[in-house]
């Protein structure tokens, strides 16, 4: 049959026949694939019963125990509840039969100058002398059996010496015991706990009724695997299954880039927890049909929509992700109790925005492609490519995927009833591994994550989106999946109409002068603030700024004219800043210690006609074509003004002020702030307490736009302010200062933050609350001052300029303080 006669025929199969066709492909190149690795030679038993290499993939995690030493992340305890009348002795001859059958369970890795070597030690008996905790109370014993799980899993293995496997009785009562047995990885795997519970149930039941071992003995052991696979992997086996990944893997991204609640730090701990996937009536047996009508297994569509998730996330199209396989491909392998388990790295490119059916058939190539080259030990892969490596992450891959539908293993023991102990796991070995579990018509799953990395409402997110995603496939595999929705209805309605429901109570129509006004009204006696030994009550100040602005008037300021003020803290700086708006216009802070040259630019870029000072910074005010007004040794005049409140004709979408920007990045900038801007962060808020029981310290130049929360937050809700003295401040001056007046409310450089956390931690324990920005925030110092300052609500705020001091805030809690500290 020619070319274009199989073309003209496939065109007319129906789509079960062309189905039918694509299935006998794949079964005869699986068949090929399959003859391949059948004409390998059968692993023989090694000829030296000395020392043995270890196989790749032990030499790795014997390599890490060397880096670190007693560390935990491989240890494997399986515990099982007996219930029932247990005889301890058959159990103990049960055990001691199965390491006699599994030299691996008996073996110990040297150190041969450089080079590990396994050794097998002879048999030994084992004894059980169950630890009895049948005297405590019933509720003591059940929180026990977790507590010894843990304990048992915590406890390291050494390598070197031995034992590699341990097994440990606990008696709760007469007739209810547990069984612990734990194994390092280096010795077992997955596969290998359903060979332990086949052989531990046949061999129970055999001893029980007082017959021999029911059990042929094994053709090889691990050490013959070993040194097989050293043998065989080289030369043209080795390069062809090279060639193949070298090929697949060329130009790999190092790293899945997923947003995380924390940045990476420079050491992988392995902290991790788990969450358990449920999904909906239904959905699986609706993916698995998808999984027939596509002509794919279920492993691939759960992989494409895994894939598809990650994609999303990290806005990546090449998304590489692990996943193992039993690689026990001869049958001399499948009963032995070993380290057989490969990784293999499956690499999807998701680019051109493929509809899901184009992304299925995708992962289907690829997936088929590593499972044929599965025989090179990832170990192997890893030295061959050799990835940059990092303390912080995974080589190749920082995420796994996998699916088991494999039958578990029933134990059944006569006169016993058993199952198995929920384990809590507290390890993770990569950011992020997704695993499914079949098991007939059902299908359950866990994500296992890094929780230096993960917070748990970030992983509980994602598997609502998971579930999305395997909800609008099955209902449309053509659709792109860039289109396929994440989030839920109940997320929709958070984004789009909870999130945006921002009107709140504020005073949205008036000047920050009018506010102010209110508050002098209301309270004319009360101390507004205090400037060393001086006080003025909000009547004095208020009389005082209204002088000031009838003076400014005759000068010509109104709305929207911009007038400079360059004075010091003092009781003058915040009459000329009241002053000025009540005027109507907008003030221009400009800092006395600007270098002349910066100060000149300042005031000829914003083009100010006034401009308000002190007698003793003439000497550093640069050339003004302007007005230029001393609020000390001029105020005779300005005193002789009114002191009756104006009628400037302003709204709340007037400027305020113009705040210059540093310049770090180019020309300095003028940043125009509303009186709305003003009042919307220090009125009415939900990130402090702002009520005229505050006492607030003034202490940022009034060309930091922080001023602008010192100040305003202060005046307009009839709190006191005190203004700390011109001169630079030190932390000793700040302490002093803090406890003299008994300030509840500061604000904060981060830097000047950490500093008096570390030096004058108890000068803050009179706060009731205090705000910090400007940089980031070292976890330790934020944890110390939530420790010992229990009483003090602390707030991490950002936001810049141009949004009016604030945008964003959050309220530390130690519970959720991590490697960094949000904003």
């Amino acid at each position: 049959m020619s070319t274009e006669d199989l073309f003209s025929q496939r065109e007319r199969l129906t789509p079960a026949k062309l189905g039918l066709l694509q299935k006998r492909l794949e079964q005869a190149r699986q068949q090929r694939e399959q003859a391949k690795t059948a004409a390998a030679p059968s692993i023989p038993l090694r000829e030296d019963q000395g020392p043995a290499p270890l196989s790749f993939a032990q030499q790795r995690l014997w390599f890490i125990d060397q880096l670190e030493p007693g560390t935990i992340i491989y240890n494997k305890a399986n515990a099982v509840r007996l219930k029932g009348r247990l005889d301890v002795d058959v159990l103990a001859a049960t055990f001691t039969e199965l390491f006699r059958r599994h030299e691996i369970l008996r073996t110990v890795f040297l150190n041969n100058g450089g080079q590990p070597m396994q050794v097998v030690n002879p048999p030994q008996p084992v004894t059980l002398s169950p630890v009895d905790f049948s005297g405590r109370d019933k509720d003591d014993r059940e929180m026990l059996v977790q507590y010894l799980i843990n304990e048992e899993a915590a406890l390291p293995f050494d390598l070197l010496h031995g034992p590699v496997a341990r097994v440990n009785l606990f008696r709760l009562a007469a007739d209810d015991h547990v069984a612990i047995f734990t194994m390092h990885h280096i010795v077992s795997d997955g596969w290998s706990i359903g060979v332990m519970i086949r052989e531990v149930a046949a061999l129970y039941a055999a001893f029980y009724a007082g017959r021999k071992s029911p059990l042929r003995e094994l053709p090889i052991q691990y050490a013959d695997f070993a040194v097989w696979q050293r043998e065989w992997l080289q030369g043209e086996v080795l390069e062809r299954q090279l060639q193949y990944w070298k090929d697949q893997l060329r130009h790999v991204p190092a790293m899945l880039e997923l947003p995380t609640d924390r940045p990476r730090s420079s050491v992988m701990t392995h902290r991790g927890a788990r969450y358990y996937l449920k999904f909906p009536t239904g959905l699986p047996e609706a993916l698995k049909e998808l999984s027939k009508r596509e002509n794919v297994t279920l492993f691939m569509t759960l992989l494409a929509v895994w894939n598809t998730l990650l994609a999303r996330y990290s806005r990546m199209t090449d998304v590489v992700v692990g996943t193992t396989v039993a690689n026990r491909t001869r049958s001399e392998l499948e009963k032995l109790i070993g380290f057989f388990v490969n990784t293999l790295v499956i690499r999807t490119d998701l680019s051109g925005d493929p509809s899901f059916r184009e992304l299925l058939e995708r992962v289907r190539e690829v997936a088929l492609g590593a499972f044929a080259h599965q025989d090179l030990p990832f170990e192997k892969l890893v030295e061959e490519l050799q990835p940059e490596r990092s303390m912080n992450h995974t080589p190749l891959f920082q995420v796994t995927f996998g699916l088991e539908n494999t039958p578990a293993s029933e134990l059944s023991l006569p006169g016993l009833t058993l199952s198995a102990v929920e384990q809590k796991n507290d390890t993770a070995i990569f950011d992020l591994s997704a695993g499914f579990f079949e098991r007939g018509n059902s299908m359950h799953g866990l994500i296992e994550y890094s929780t230096d990395l993960f917070d748990p409402p970030t992983i509980d997110r994602m598997a609502r989106h998971l579930t999305m995603v395997m909800e609008s496939v099955v209902a449309d595999v053509t659709r792109p999946i860039s289109t396929i929705p994440l989030l839920t209805e109940a997320e929709q309605q958070q984004v789009l109409v909870e999130w945006n429901r921002t009107t709140t109570a504020y005073p949205r129509t008036n000047g920050i002068h009018e506010l102010f006004e209110e508050q002098a009204a209301a309270n004319p006696e009360v101390v507004a603030l205090i400037f060393g030994e001086r006080e003025v009550t909000y009547g004095e100040l208020n009389a005082k700024a209204n002088q000031l602005a009838h003076y400014l008037r005759g000068l010509g300021v109104g709305p929207e004219v911009l007038v400079g003020l360059m004075v010091e803290r003092s009781v003058e700086m915040i009459v000329g800043l009241l002053g000025i708006l009540k005027a109507g216009g907008a003030y221009v802070p400009l800092d006395p210690q600007y270098p002349i040259g910066r100060l000149a630019f300042m005031i000829e870029d914003a083009q100010v006609p006034v401009l308000l000072t002190q007698e003793h910074l003439l000497d550093n005010l640069p050339s003004h074509w302007g007005t230029v007004l001393c609020l000390d040794s001029e105020w005779d005049a300005i005193g002789d003004e009114s002191d009756q409140n104006l009628d400037n004709g302003i709204t709340a979408e007037n400027l305020a002020y113009v705040i210059y920007t540093s310049g770090s990045t180019g020309t300095p900038k003028g940043v125009c702030v509303t009186h709305r801007g003003v009042i919307r962060v220090v009125r009415d808020t939900n990130y402090a307490r702002l009520d005229q029981n505050e006492v607030f310290l003034q202490m940022a130049p009034i060309s930091f736009d922080a001023s602008t929360f010192e100040i305003w937050a202060a005046l307009l809700n009839g709190a006191r302010l005190i203004i700390f003295p011109p001169q630079r401040p030190s932390l000793e001056d700040i302490a002093a200062t803090l406890r003299r007046y008994q300030i509840t409310t500061l604000w904060v450089t981060t830097g000047l933050f950490h500093v008096l956390v570390e030096r004058q931690i108890e000068a803050l324990k009179g706060l009731r609350q205090i705000i910090t920005g400007g940089d980031v925030m070292i976890p330790a110092l934020a944890e110390k001052v939530l420790r010992e300052v229990p009483t003090c609500q602390s707030n991490n705020m950002y936001g810049p300029t141009e949004a009016t001091t604030f945008t964003t805030f959050y309220p530390m809690v130690a519970s959720e303080l991590g490697s960094n500290v949000s904003i």
